[in-house]
């Protein structure tokens, strides 16, 4: 909302600055930032005092891991409304509210409800079973219904942003662009391909990170670094020039998910500071299932959901190495890797944990530079 500051400028010349991206971009990061390290330690206080501890799979499932991750039984889980919180705040405060930041915080708001209500069971009834996995799908499958009714309903006309540059979302959903090629492949897909398309997307995404959050500051790490290349991707979606430039989808108003992107950033570096091994606080899956949502639905409005792919190589090798599992186990009776997702398979090998999440790092940071690459490669 601070971005109608910038029709202040006449009052006082610098607040013409809140009309850049750019700069509140940079205070959205940063608001959500202090705004993690101040609330931080009273909500890790208050969910100990809660008694909401992550419950783990017994020793008789998975055999040494359970030794393995013995010391994390008292870290308490629901972490994730410190993200939340933070990026909610922080987007709502500096990023102008037109259909794409409501959506992506509409979006992030309903996975965050499922997520929630995952980890609560969870802790009520002292197993890892939580919510069933029908009832996340239909959490996820109302998402959409929400996310496709805002993007190409009524709403699109009115909430076009300060400046009123957001607009002809119903058309440019409509549309569908790929990696390496500089036009769009598909023009005015019907309702029910784009449906499908936004639903493998959500699920596929949120699902990933969730199977990636494993190890102390694993998923938040790679989160970090998708962020900040989503927030760059957004940034030359919604700018004419450098889109036209880099031969891009040019989609109005999504500049303004950078900020929020910035604001993502900023509140995963604060977790991150918790997280990091040994962690004081679990995200679980109020924080995963929702970061995957929100991260899916920007790729989505920016036109960029096959780049996900690889820049969140690392959330699809995790997906991937259980699928795998899952199908060589049924087909052959024979499992390829000692434990899914592929992180336990190192941690198995011998790798300490904090060696699996600094070499996963390192990986994230890569695909998210052949991500970046991919928007010149055309």
């Amino acid at each position: 909302m601070l971005s109608y500051l910038q029709f202040a400028e006449d009052w006082f010349g610098p607040l013409r600055l809140f009309q850049f991206i750019s700069v509140r971009a940079i205070f959205a990061g940063v608001t959500a930032l202090f705004l993690g390290f101040i609330f931080g330690p009273r909500l890790i206080r208050g969910l100990q005092s809660f008694g909401a501890r992550q419950a783990f799979r017994e020793k008789e499932e998975v055999g040494k891991l359970a030794e393995l991750h013995e010391g994390k039984a008292k870290t308490p889980t629901m972490g994730g409304l410190l993200i939340f919180g933070t990026v909610l705040l922080s987007s709502l405060l500096w990023a102008e509210p037109n259909i794409y930041v409501v959506t992506a915080m509409v979006t992030y708001s309903l996975l965050t409800l499922v997520g929630f209500a995952d980890d609560y069971l969870k802790i009520s009834k002292k197993n890892s079973k939580g919510l069933p996995g029908r009832f996340k799908l239909l959490g996820q499958l109302l998402t959409t219904v929400v996310v496709l009714f805002l993007l190409l309903g009524p709403l699109t006309d009115l909430l076009t942003g300060v400046q009123g540059k957001a607009v002809g979302s119903s058309s440019k959903m409509l549309e569908l662009w790929v990696p390496f090629y500089k036009d769009v492949v598909l023009q005015g897909m019907n309702v029910a391909l784009v449906f499908f398309l936004f639903m493998l997307t959500l699920c596929g995404s949120s699902n990933a990170i969730n199977l990636t959050d494993g190890l102390d500051g694993l998923a938040i790490g790679c989160t970090v670094t998708v962020a900040l290349t989503y927030g760059i991707m957004a940034y030359a979606s919604g700018n004419y020039l450098i889109s036209d430039y880099l031969m891009i989808s040019f989609v109005p108003g999504t500049g303004e998910l950078a900020v929020v992107c910035a604001a993502l950033l900023g509140g995963s570096l604060s977790f991150l500071w918790y997280n990091a091994h040994p962690a004081e606080v679990f995200m679980g899956d109020t924080g995963s299932l929702a970061i995957g949502g929100l991260v899916g639905v920007i790729a989505l409005m920016i036109h960029q959901p096959l780049t996900l792919v690889i820049v969140g190589g690392i959330f699809v090798m995790e997906a991937g190495s259980v699928i795998l599992q899952v199908a060589s186990f049924k087909s052959r009776g024979k499992r390829i890797f000692l434990m899914s997702p592929i992180h336990h398979h190192f941690e198995l090998k011998g790798w300490k944990e904090t060696k699996v999440v600094i070499r996963f790092w390192i990986l994230s940071l890569l695909f998210a530079i052949i991500g970046l690459a991919t928007l010149k490669l055309r």
